[in-house]
């Protein structure tokens, strides 16, 4: 089979709404799928823009279309001038762009940064709008990134991330699942941020706390965990369901902290034991979590030690969503399956994405 070579550079732009993740990445197709990261930047929001997108749900609808195209020219030129300083061209721009509205049993999910300024500001042609489809196959329109699992990780047994929420990918029964496991930073950061830093820098704090028995038997009976199968969690989840059970114990922050953390790696290490077919199971981790020493250790000491961290550049740990966006890009322009129904439960796969340029 001859190979093919893709060059494209994918864009994220994380729900934590701190900036843009650009990656410039190299996909291969031979036998199976080859990727290599050429380039990657994460560009700050500049303060206006940042509260505009985390107030955007409240914008009236002119706003909002305005907010639209000027986050998609904005996109363009960083673009623009990332590919000038490093002297690259690009098949396509792949581009998430920022979730808006999420409402898939409405038939609805909106993310914004408009695909036609994104591609006259950039010069180069843009895939965007990637969940829509799926949600009208009546899916959840997320989440996207296992197809890029399946194909370009095949031999890891558990793709673990570790961002606001915990969600993991893996083989089951001869398809692709995905679900939410647990909050992660959404929980921990707040309460760092009590004690004047942004996060808890490699659990740091954690470690120093002590585990408190009533708080975490109180987190692991929330019941969320007693669903099987797909399930997410959201912002609302932390407000209504776990920030108050956390608030209530009265706990210091740092054993707060070091409950949460205990929780977390009891049911995360349940799920990999449930799901595993193998003695020691390989497991990627990727997001800002896959830098919490202490949560490492705890998993490992929950997993007895049975199993195989795969050691991942701090590249891919940072920009895995952005490359795999890249991916879901490649996949609509071949025309080939990049929304799989087992993860989103539409009614069949589908290539979702629309092309301007």
């Amino acid at each position: 089979m001859g190979t093919s070579n893709y060059q494209v550079i994918g864009l994220m732009s994380g729900t934590s709404g701190d900036g843009l993740d650009l990656a410039h990445c190299q996909f291969e197709k031979t036998e199976k799928w080859h990727f290599e990261l050429l380039n990657t930047v994460t560009v700050p929001f500049p303060k206006s823009l940042g509260e505009q997108l985390r107030n955007a749900h409240l914008l009236n609808s002119l706003e909002l279309h305005i907010l639209d195209v000027n986050f998609g020219k904005w996109m363009g030129e960083h673009v623009k001038m990332f590919c000038q300083e490093k002297k690259i061209s690009a098949l396509a721009v792949c581009s998430h762009g920022h979730t808006v509205f999420h409402q898939p049993q409405k038939g609805l999910t909106l993310q914004i940064g408009n695909g036609w300024a994104l591609h006259q500001r950039s010069g180069l042609k843009v895939i965007n709008d990637f969940r829509m489809l799926d949600v009208q196959l009546g899916g959840q329109g997320a989440p996207l990134v296992p197809i890029g699992d399946q194909l370009l990780f095949p031999e890891i047994d558990f793709c673990i991330n570790l961002g606001g929420i915990a969600n993991i990918s893996m083989q089951w029964e001869g398809k692709r699942i995905a679900f939410d496991c647990s909050p992660f930073n959404l929980l921990l950061n707040p309460i760092a941020e009590k004690l004047g830093m942004p996060y808890d820098q490699n659990g740091n704090w954690a470690r120093e706390g002590t585990v408190n028995q009533e708080l975490l038997e109180k987190l692991n009976q929330i019941l969320f965990y007693q669903f099987k199968g797909a399930k997410s969690l959201g912002r609302e989840d932390m407000e209504e369901v776990f920030t108050p059970v956390i608030q209530r114990s009265g706990l210091s922050d740092k054993d707060k902290l070091a409950t949460i953390v205990e929780h977390y790696a009891i049911q995360l290490a349940a799920i990999i034991q449930n799901y595993s077919r193998k003695e020691i199971p390989r497991v990627l981790i990727t997001g800002g979590g896959a830098y919490h020493s202490y949560f490492l250790e705890r998993l490992d000491h929950q997993l007895k030690s049975k199993w195989e961290k795969f050691e991942a550049s701090n590249e891919l740990i940072e920009f895995k969503e952005a490359l795999i966006f890249g991916f879901l890009g490649v996949l609509r322009l071949r025309g080939e399956t990049n929304c799989l129904a087992s993860v989103t439960h539409a009614k069949i796969d589908s290539s979702g994405g629309t092309i301007f340029g």
